[in-house]
């Protein structure tokens, strides 16, 4: 169950980020101080692969967990209608709807403990936009539930503060799951850097050590 609890929350996220800039009223500006790199071409899902963390990136201890397939379930948002309104009956699981992409999951000391790293390359503006206003919806309901192919989970969100000194923008959040007793928290942190999103979810204690590696070589020339 602690596993599921997690990997179904981040689902959820990945489904409301898939769904058109339009669901909200508001839309997320760019600072123009912000937009360095936001002309260049977005970079190919092949070459993001390769600028994802690795075994003999993280050090000892870490195992590199295989994909799971994507889960077709039916998901209900109760409690948060700002997340109803983005889509809360989407499918779970899968990856952002961004142009190009690439994920790596891991285990760490044959424990519970798990850190999750994704990649988007896209304009600047579809990227701060669309990881925008998932943040936004998730950080403004304290808690509410989530039934997820009939598995109810009771989430409470947290907004941390971000890291403002990696890349052009940033988002943080804590989530905690509650299902059949147990429980979960995730660190959630996202850094746009020019036309790349790098998020890195997972145990707080992971996501914080790996971070600035994360970003140093998603961003790294070459």
């Amino acid at each position: 169950m602690r596993v599921r609890v997690a990997t179904t929350a981040l689902g959820i996220t990945a489904a409301l980020l898939a769904l058109p800039a339009c669901s909200t009223g508001a839309k997320h500006q760019i600072p123009s101080s912000r937009t360095g790199k936001s002309t260049e071409a977005a970079l190919e899902s092949a070459s993001l692969e390769s600028r994802l963390l690795d075994e003999s990136d993280l050090g000892s201890g870490y195992l590199s967990k295989p994909e799971r397939p994507a889960q077709n379930e039916d998901v209900t948002v109760l409690g948060c209608p700002a997340l109803s309104e983005l889509g809360g009956d989407a499918a779970t699981g899968g990856t952002l709807a961004f142009a190009h992409k690439a994920k790596a999951d891991f285990t760490y000391g044959g424990s519970s403990s798990e850190i999750s790293e994704e990649l988007y390359s896209d304009s600047a503006k579809k990227l701060s936009d669309g990881i925008a206003r998932v943040f936004d919806a998730m950080t403004g309901c304290p808690a509410y539930q989530v039934v997820a192919g009939g598995t109810p989970v009771d989430v409470a969100s947290q907004k941390l503060p971000a890291p403002h000194d990696l890349g052009d923008e940033q988002w943080s959040q804590l989530l905690t799951f509650s299902a059949s007793g147990q429980g979960t928290v995730v660190k959630q942190t996202a850094i746009r850097d020019g036309n790349l999103l790098v998020i890195v979810s997972g145990s707080p204690a992971l996501v914080d050590r790996h971070l600035d590696k994360a970003l140093a070589k998603a961003t790294a020339a070459g």
